[in-house]
Formats: C-alpha cells, sequence, structure tokens
C-alpha cells in the first residue's frame, strides 16, 4: 500500500521532550504530509528544536501554548490544526520517543481500508516486549483496562492508556473536542465520546520502547482521580445510551435487577442486625426474601452485562479511502 496517495497527518505533543524530539522528528516517513507539533508551554528548549527543524522540513507545523493545558489540550489543538489542513487520517505520537514509528502502518492500514474508525496500540499482546515496562505501569494498566472496558463500552481492547493511535478524520470531526478531558484521562474520555457515535475501534500489537525517560503521569493522582472520573463515564454512558438514546431489554434489566439487589442486601443486613442482637434465629421467611431478591438481582444484572458486551460496535462508520 503507497501512503503517500493519502493526507495523513500526525500530531505530537511536546513538553519536556528537548532530548527526544529532535530524533523523534527526524525518524517520521516521509508519507506523513503533516507534522503538527504542539508545544504546551514546555519550560526547556523543546519549541525552539522543532522551530530549528521546521526550517529544514516544510511539513512540521509549530503551535504553541502560552499556558500548560494538559496532553489532552494540547491533543485537542494538534487535532484543531489536522482537520483545518484536510487530513484523512490523523495519528498521534509522543516525542518522548517511546513510540516506535516504524509500527504506523499498523494503524493506518484498517483506517484505510475502512475496516475500523479508530486504532490504538496494545503493549500486552507482545509479552517480550512487555518485559521491558516498569512493573508498576504494568500493574496500573492491567486493573484500568478493566474498568476502562466497563466504563466506555468498549469490552473487547486492552491497554487503554496507550496514546499511540490514530483516528479517521470525519469521526475526528464528529467529536465534542471541548469536551474532550485535557489530562491524562484524555484517551480514556475520547474512548467515551467514540462508544456514543457508534465508531469501531481496533486493537493493534505494538511494543513501546522504554529507555530512561521518567513519566509525568502522577501515579497517586491517577489513583484519586481516575477511579471517579470512570465512575461518572460508567454511569454518563449507561443513562445515555439505554435510557436517552434508545430503551431495550438492557434498560429493564438495570431497572429491575438494581433495586432487587439494594433492596435485598440492605433488608438482609437490617434484619441480620436485628435478630443478631436479640441472639435469636430469623424466621425462615425473613432469611429467604433478602437472599431471593440478591439471588435474583445479580442474575438480571449479569444478563444485563452480556448485553452490554455484546453492544460494542461492529462497523465502521467510514467507508474506504480512495487514491
Amino acid at each position: 500500500m503507497n501512503f503517500k496517495e493519502y493526507d495523513i497527518a500526525m500530531v505530537i505533543p511536546a513538553y519536556g521532550v528537548e532530548r527526544d524530539i529532535p530524533a523523534v522528528l527526524g525518524g517520521l516517513p516521509d508519507y506523513i504530509k503533516h507534522i503538527i507539533v504542539v508545544d504546551d508551554a514546555s519550560p526547556d528548549s523543546s519549541a525552539r528544536l522543532v522551530a530549528d527543524a521546521a526550517k529544514n522540513d516544510r511539513r512540521i507545523t509549530l503551535i504553541s501554548h502560552t499556558q500548560n493545558q494538559g496532553v489532552g489540550g494540547a491533543m485537542v489543538s494538534g487535532f484543531r490544526k489536522a482537520l483545518e489542513l484536510g487530513a484523512q487520517v490523523v495519528i498521534k505520537l509522543d516525542g518522548d520517543g517511546q513510540m516506535d514509528p516504524g509500527h504506523i502502518p499498523l494503524l493506518i492500514k484498517p483506517l484505510i481500508q475502512g475496516k475500523a474508525d479508530y486504532v490504538k496500540g496494545n503493549r500486552f499482546r507482545d509479552f517480550q516486549s512487555l518485559q521491558q515496562m516498569p512493573f508498576i505501569r504494568r500493574l496500573g494498566n492491567l486493573g484500568l483496562s478493566f474498568l476502562t472496558k466497563a466504563a466506555t463500552g468498549y469490552w473487547g481492547i486492552f491497554d487503554p492508556t496507550n496514546g499511540f493511535l490514530a483516528i479517521r478524520a470525519e469521526v475526528l470531526a464528529q467529536l465534542p473536542l471541548d469536551k474532550l478531558d485535557r489530562r491524562y484521562f484524555f484517551e480514556t474520555s475520547m474512548l467515551a465520546r467514540l462508544y456514543l457515535l457508534g465508531a469501531l475501534v481496533m486493537d493493534v500489537s505494538i511494543p513501546a520502547r522504554y529507555g530512561n525517560e521518567t513519566s509525568s503521569l502522577s501515579i497517586r493522582r491517577t489513583l484519586i482521580e481516575f477511579p471517579f472520573k470512570l465512575l461518572v463515564t460508567f454511569l454518563r454512558r449507561i443513562l445515555l445510551k439505554y435510557y436517552i438514546y434508545d430503551f431495550s431489554m438492557m434498560s429493564l434489566y438495570l431497572m429491575v435487577g438494581i433495586p432487587l439487589l439494594l433492596f435485598g442486601g440492605i433488608f438482609g443486613g437490617i434484619k441480620w442486625v436485628e435478630y443478631a442482637s436479640q441472639r435469636i434465629p430469623a424466621p425462615t421467611g425473613t432469611v429467604m426474601l433478602p437472599t431471593l431478591s440478591v439471588i435474583l438481582g445479580i442474575q438480571i444484572l449479569l444478563s444485563a452485562i452480556e448485553i452490554d458486551m455484546n453492544s460494542v460496535p461492529h462497523h465502521a462508520l467510514s467507508d474506504p479511502l480512495e487514491r
């Protein structure tokens, strides 16, 4: 496949990457027509180095933020510029050298062929390169992956925080860019918005490269902020998907299963405390009522989960790109 026939843009968020950005820009393939680097008010010389590189490479466009907006804010600025330039496919590549440009064809080929609307890397399919990932990152990604599946509705994806991604421009244009998270929740918030559009998301195996760089992502901040944001994302998705945009058996299952489970748990707990404090056995009916409510509630909610897992988009919104 000759990628030069397509209008492909790359967005690179840059913050504190003066050591790596020259090599990153120098290693990009020639079929990338637009290279958009967003300097997110970096305190080092990243912007100057990009400006110097732009003198020798007319593809490079530098966008500078006067105030730091986070990786999401940088990507939103870059996305808008890519759409303005008329790109057909937009790629995100970090400026710290962790992402190998040699894997770009794996990301963009399904988009060009119309087999997906959004393609992201998955570091967990390559077990050999996975051993290079710091243990704390590996552990955190494993936990976040399951929570992100439930929150976004994309049950078939993994490694949700992987920022090596590509998207079709017509799908990107439908996203409310001003509502995407501006910080490290950016990728997850993007997935949540894509689900509501019915976009087909695809995982491809792409190993990461880890050198001496240090991550600016605070583990403590992630543990505090991510669970709350994931819960809000999950509740918002369920409300919009099954009660605003549509009403189905999933909607009924939730309306019945959740009250049954809550009633069984609360009523059973109250009665257990009541009879335990009196040191007398509870009547059979008092025991069976909350027990059956909990069992029935769990069964109904399991059916709801099965429906939700089968509701993942299976067809791309985008058609194959014409040459």
